[in-house]
């Protein structure tokens, strides 16, 4: 199984995700987590280029390079665990992609992008999205003591823009739920394992 976690920094990801992979393996699941870009040694690699503050790239290329590190990490680690019935859970994939650079820097045409996507993923899709969702002021006031990289560097409008298009996939996508980051961790997580219940036996 393929779960995977979107939206913008601040949004509670990592928090979440812990606390699922914990419950899971609790349960007795073989549980796996990944970042991206990241994972391998070739995506991590590609995340140092991508996120490092003093490169300048050129959107397309940035949207190659992501994929380049999905296509790595899908190849080497999550397809094999996939096969070997292991749950696996991503923060970030695909729709980050066309959240970031389809509708944030508006890269390359939606159509374009999607078919980019599939052919990073291998043609692999999730079995659930969740997309934790937070406004900017509030991403602001949560991330406002970190060192912000290449990407978090990007402009207002272009996160109004990223944000606009989690929220139109949202509304298209059944496999996204969306849930409301303002809530308490615990009761966040209470409702990713009520949207859990449909797929494993928790």
């Amino acid at each position: 199984m393929l779960i995977t976690f979107e939206g913008i920094d601040g949004s509670g990801k990592s928090t979440q995700i812990d606390l699922l992979r914990d419950k899971l393996s609790k349960r007795g699941y073989r549980v796996e987590v990944f970042r991206e870009p990241g994972g391998t040694d070739i995506s991590e690699l590609i995340r140092g280029m991508l996120l490092n503050p003093e490169l300048e790239i050129n959107p397309v290329t940035e949207l190659l390079l992501f994929s380049a590190a999905r296509s790595q990490l899908i190849a080497e680690k999550v397809t094999p665990l996939l096969n070997e019935d292991a749950i696996v859970i991503l923060d970030r994939f695909y729709d980050s992609t066309t959240a970031y650079q389809g509708y944030g820097r508006e890269s390359l045409p939606l159509v374009q992008i999607q078919q980019i996507n599939e052919i990073a993923s291998h043609s692999i899709t999730p079995d659930i999205t969740f997309y934790l969702k937070i406004s900017l002021e509030e991403s602001a006031k949560r991330t406002s003591h970190m060192e912000k990289d290449r990407m978090e560097k990007s402009s207002n409008s272009f996160y109004e823009r990223v944000v606009l298009g989690f929220e139109e996939m949202a509304k298209t996508e059944k496999r996204i739920k969306t849930i409301d980051s303002r809530f308490s961790p615990i009761e966040i997580h209470r409702k990713i394992l009520q949207e859990l219940k449909a797929f494993l036996p928790l």
